[in-house]
């Protein structure tokens, strides 16, 4: 990696992690609505910088909010497997976005429902595993989906994406 491309990393890294921290939406519960998570659609603009970032920054913030080793390594794969699924499918960018959604419900809400107890899906029986996952996809395809599909677009547009490669900032979209 270039000195641009590890300071990107530590750009979004540092801004993943203010994100959790700062905030005073809980970053962790059957209802997730993680915030930080909207900077992982701009893994199909910025690229592997980006992907290192959020990743490197779930690792941290998990580590800071303890639940326990589970969410610390599987909610760092989920963030990773969700960015480098939006870089891959980037040119097609809103569905790149739902799918990389589906990582964060699907491993995150499988492990979950061992810290918390499982949320009432309108009100349906359901195991609590499944719940969880079910909870924790919508609450990522609100934030990844919703608000980091519009965070991504509002950057992609054509007037910010030639003011980053006028200086110097390797865009992939």
């Amino acid at each position: 990696m270039k000195t641009d491309e590890i300071s990107f990393v530590i750009v979004f890294s540092s801004l993943y992690i203010i994100l959790l921290v700062a905030l005073p939406i809980p970053p962790s519960g059957p209802i997730q609505l993680r915030i930080a998570d909207c900077l992982i659609p701009l893994a199909a603009l910025f690229g592997w910088p980006a992907i290192a970032g959020v990743t490197v920054g779930c690792f941290v913030g998990n580590a800071y909010f303890w639940l326990g080793p589970q969410d610390v390594i599987f909610g760092t794969i989920a963030n990773l497997v969700a960015a480098t699924i939006i870089y891959i499918l980037r040119n097609r960018q809103f569905f790149a976005c739902v799918l990389g959604s589906l990582p964060i419900g699907i491993i995150v809400g499988s492990y979950l429902w061992i810290f918390f107890p499982s949320p009432d899906i309108f009100g349906l029986q359901l195991p609590s595993w499944g719940a969880m996952i079910i909870s924790i996809t919508i609450s990522s395809l609100i934030v990844v989906a919703g608000i980091g599909y519009a965070l991504l677009k509002a950057l992609s547009s054509s007037s910010i994406a030639d003011a980053l490669k006028s200086r110097g900032i390797k865009t992939y979209i």
